[in-house]
């Protein structure tokens, strides 16, 4: 099988200095924080990009008003539902105290608010409770599971990453429709109780970097987190291809995708009573390993049609467990068949799309669905996208596999 090289060219707008846009920002919050105040700053478990940077700059401003920051983990059952475990999430994003200038205070146990009129508890981090107020950080983009007004962002991580292990399962007990219908209220309740004082929304542009951020005071969150989404939207990159056979998939993994595979990018939703999107169209999705920043948190597996060995023996099972069952997703954590080698892994996708002539096979490789500016195509995908503006062609194209039945290097 042989593939092509072709580019994207995908909108490369950026900020240059997110701290520098966002320290004039931090002065609204100026009335809030007096001098001795303890409070906390939430940072969620994404692999954000200037995450460390913006958190850093925070418990900068803080500090230099005489205040005690503190970071907080605010990711729901991430990490394997464990204290520690979402501590090391934090560290391998370089959030630490050494990092930072405060301390992270890692801790799993909650306390229930407020949550009249809602058909859910609402709970949230006790040392966020008992602090003096709280900024939340969090990228806005669009969620893996549902589409709705409020998706991936600040008042999620006010309802379900605050909540932690509690309050991620008092919403995913609602499936979709938790998700879709119950932020909105719950976060409000979250909002209501005053601890939260302002959140920090980062976007970003196709290539993984800070394309705006924005300080939002508390009252403010609610109304202007929806045109913060629609902008991430617009900047998403996509597949080459509306229709394909084969896509070959790298790498996946939670600092790639909330539930590794992006659905907003491959189409495919994995979840009982939703439907995929109606393009791209993709028959089968193979993928080859997992990156060393998941953890072994190999949510999103079950999103493959075949997976390789080497994928396979790298799975941490309770971390995965833990984030899957939390979901109530278990469609994502189930394993699908398990090839060998990449090329059998190949063999065997391309086998479940039927007959398709040899010469017409419509393949599709990518390294991951963050990254997806360079990307490999089959002969016959090629010919289609020769004719737009907005496709390069890199190279005269080079064999899929290795003679070891290896992908051959990106």
């Amino acid at each position: 099988m042989r593939l092509y090289k072709v580019r994207q060219r995908l909108d490369r707008t950026r900020l240059d200095d997110p701290r520098a846009a966002l320290r004039p920002q931090l002065a609204a919050l100026d009335g809030l924080i007096r001098p001795g105040g303890r409070i906390a700053i939430a940072a969620g478990s994404r692999g954000i990009d200037n995450l460390a940077v913006v958190v850093r700059e925070v418990s900068d401003y803080l500090k230099a008003r005489g205040a005690m920051p503190f970071v907080v983990p605010a990711m729901g059952s991430h990490g394997g539902a464990t204290a520690e475990g979402q501590a090391e999430i934090l560290t391998s994003y370089g959030i630490s105290e050494s990092t930072i200038g405060a301390p992270v205070r890692s801790s799993m146990d909650a306390v229930e608010v407020a949550s009249a009129g809602l058909p859910m508890r609402v709970y949230m981090d006790r040392q966020v409770h008992d602090a003096d107020g709280a900024i939340l950080i969090n990228r806005i983009k669009p969620h893996t599971d549902f589409h709705g007004r409020y998706e991936s962002g600040l008042m999620k991580m006010a309802l379900i990453g605050l909540g932690k292990l509690e309050g991620a399962r008092a919403v995913h007990d609602f499936g979709i429709y938790g998700l879709r219908e119950l932020i909105e209220p719950g976060a409000t309740h979250v909002l209501a109780t005053g601890k939260i004082l302002a959140g920090i929304g980062l976007v970003e542009n196709a290539f993984h970097q800070t394309l705006h951020i924005e300080l939002l005071k508390a009252g403010q969150i609610a109304r202007e987190e929806p045109r913060l989404l629609a902008l991430a939207k617009r900047h998403m990159p996509s597949l080459p291809a509306s229709r394909i056979d084969v896509l070959v998939v790298d790498r996946m993994g939670k600092n790639i995708s909330g539930v590794g595979i992006d659905p907003n990018i491959t189409g495919r939703i994995g979840v009982a009573g939703q439907h995929d999107e109606s393009a791209p169209q993709v028959s089968a999705i193979m993928v080859c390993d997992l990156t060393n920043e998941t953890h072994g948190n190999a949510i999103g597996v079950g999103l493959a049609d075949v997976i390789t060995r080497r994928l396979f023996a790298k799975i941490d099972y309770p971390s995965t467990y833990a984030n899957v069952i939390t979901s109530s997703f278990l469609e994502r954590g189930k394993i699908p068949v398990v090839a060998e080698t990449d090329r059998e892994a190949f063999t065997m996708a391309l086998r479940t799309c039927g007959h398709v002539p040899e010469g017409r096979e419509r393949i599709v490789r990518i390294l991951d669905t963050l990254h997806l500016e360079d990307v490999y195509v089959s002969a016959p995908l090629l010919s289609e996208l020769s004719t737009r503006e907005s496709i390069e062609t890199l190279d005269t194209g080079a064999d899929l596999f290795t003679e070891n039945g290896d992908l051959t290097p990106f």
